[in-house]
């Protein structure tokens, strides 16, 4: 039985992730904000830890709640979206929320939980997947739809690929789920 750590599984793409692993009989942590994420995290038999991601005290805290953890797969999927265009300027609340939850808290929970990752029960390290957007791609920008979205994404994908360098025996990668129907989109 493997252990799973789904950070961000309040609703969504995490939410099914954190059902999926737990109808498929493995151990599943799940992390959400809210007491209603909590509880939805519980009802699918996971078990639940609150974080927030945008915050970084709550963030700090990750690695006491997961001692002597040995996680075998990790998925950020911690986000939020804007859809505004380069013709409106973010707010400067708009723009911490996105950069803080979307690349901020992933920078701050890799070096708690890839630690973790490399110690994987298989004995050769595990995987550490971000949830990630096609819209982060900078040869793909077709417009300024979602601007500020698409720079922390972009952010994100760079700090994956950088953070990989230190842990060499975690297979961590960004990958973009193409669209889904969530809250999000």
């Amino acid at each position: 039985m493997a252990t799973v750590l789904v950070i961000g599984a309040s609703r969504g793409i995490g939410l099914e992730f954190a059902h999926q692993y737990s109808a498929a009989g493995e151990r599943v942590l799940a992390t959400a904000r809210d007491a209603a994420g909590l509880q939805r995290i519980k009802d699918i038999g996971a078990t639940a830890i609150k974080l927030d991601v945008a915050d970084p005290a709550s963030v700090s805290g990750l690695a006491w709640q997961l001692e002597e953890e040995h996680i075998d797969i990790a998925l950020y999927v911690a986000g939020v979206y804007s859809t505004a265009g380069a013709d409106t300027p973010p707010t400067q609340p708009e723009f911490d929320q996105l950069m803080h939850t979307n690349v901020l808290g992933a920078m701050q929970a890799i070096p708690q939980v890839a630690p973790l990752v490399a110690q994987a029960r298989q004995g050769k390290g595990g995987k550490f997947v971000f949830i990630t957007s096609g819209m982060g791609q900078i040869s793909s920008a077709s417009s300024s739809f979602g601007w500020t979205y698409r720079v922390s994404k972009s952010a994100l994908n760079m700090a994956v690929a950088a953070a990989e360098h230190d842990y060499p025996q975690v297979l961590m990668v960004a990958i973009g789920p193409g669209r889904v129907q969530t809250a999000l989109g």
